[in-house]
């Protein structure tokens, strides 16, 4: 595993993590609300590392990335952090995975660079909006409930809120291992960054009308953070995209049906076309 410290936007200094074949195609993990590039590590560990060159990036705010006061807001600086990491690791078109709210920030990327320059884009248990009727409307009350006490600075307020947080992510009980190792990464987050990303107003439909690119739409039926309408939504809006639902599972389809997952990453990545060789 190599490790990278990429400036993103406004200069935020941004942890990325590469593993795999480095002639493969990228592949761009972005993490959801709260989490660290460290939720994909049952990917970048797996065989896809074979085939395909892993990336993972710890988003402003979260795990080893700079967490600067009144950055959040902006989509374009989303859009930037995106666009430095691929820029600035000369990632030929890479598939790019965004689960939950790393949808919306792959959103904001397409809303500021188009799709010209990935591949394929995999939404998991993804959001593309926030702060709007339409947005709330797919949200469950797994992750609505939790808010007061994502936003507290209460010690143990915070930490039992992310810890109910995490088993509402799965939709069987994580083993006692798992449940320390997330929780860990998650408690990196401060509760003014946790606040930030969910008071953001921004939405993605007419960009996400524009996508041209292949586009997989993975989403657990059981899902009661994102709920699975937001997946249908995105299959509205996306002529290229087709839907996979996870039966029995909840927010976390990488985590609780790795192999299934990463056999279809696999198979998605595969089926775009080749790098272009021209830029």
């Amino acid at each position: 595993m190599n490790s990278h410290t990429i400036s993103g936007g406004g200069g935020v200094d941004l942890r990325v993590d590469e593993t795999g074949n480095p002639d493969g195609r990228p592949v761009l993990f972005v993490h959801g609300y709260s989490q660290s590039r460290l939720c994909w590590s049952r990917q970048l560990e797996s065989e896809l590392a074979d085939d395909f060159r892993l990336v993972a990036m710890d988003n402003r705010g979260h795990g080893r990335s700079d967490k600067p006061e009144g950055a959040y807001a902006d989509s374009a600086l989303w859009a930037e952090d995106v666009h430095s990491v691929i820029e600035g690791l000369d990632l030929d078109q890479p598939v790019l995975v965004g689960w939950s709210y790393g949808g919306l920030v792959i959103s904001d990327y397409l809303g500021e660079y188009g799709d010209e320059h990935v591949a394929g884009i995999n939404l998991v248990g993804a959001i593309s909006k926030n702060g709007t009727g339409d947005a709330m409307a797919v949200i469950g009350e797994d992750f609505t409930d939790r808010v007061p006490g994502f936003e507290s600075t209460d010690i143990e307020e915070s930490v039992a809120t992310l810890e109910r947080f995490l088993r509402d992510c799965m939709y069987a009980e994580p083993s006692p291992e798992d449940l320390s190792f997330m929780l860990g990464y998650n408690v990196l987050v401060p509760p003014r960054v946790r606040t930030a990303l969910h008071s953001r107003t921004v939405t993605h439909d007419d960009d996400l009308r524009a996508v041209e690119v292949p586009v997989l739409v993975t989403h657990g039926e059981a899902d009661g953070i994102v709920l699975p309408a937001a997946a249908e939504e995105h299959a509205d809006l996306i002529e290229t995209a087709e839907t996979s639902f996870y039966p029995e599972v909840g927010h976390s389809p990488f985590w609780e049906a790795t192999e299934r997952f990463n056999r279809e990453l696999r198979e998605f990545v595969g089926s775009t076309d080749p790098p272009r060789r021209d830029k």
